[in-house]
């Protein structure tokens, strides 16, 4: 399950969330998404977890908690939506 987290601390890292899910399950991959410009990040991040249930249990209990001083969104991510760049030719 893909796992987005909002509302993150300019100074977490991908690290950070990594430890914060960690506690519930195998973490796949921990993200935090940054400005490819600036390189700083952009306030949220997404986690995958290989299990399901242990995804769900790790929404339920992180959502809301304090992560580097910052309460945290989390949730399912949704699939993105075509943004309706460049068309390709």
């Amino acid at each position: 399950m893909n796992i987005y987290v909002g509302n993150l601390a300019y100074e977490v890292t991908d690290d950070d969330l990594n430890e914060a899910f960690s506690p519930f399950g195998e973490v796949t991959s921990a993200r935090v998404i940054r400005d490819r410009f600036t390189d700083r990040s952009r306030g949220f991040g997404f986690v995958e977890m290989s299990n399901d249930t242990e995804a769900q249990t790790a929404i339920d209990d992180v959502n809301g908690k304090e992560i580097k001083g910052r309460a945290v969104t989390v949730n399912q991510a949704r699939p993105r939506e075509d943004r309706g760049g460049r068309p390709s030719y």
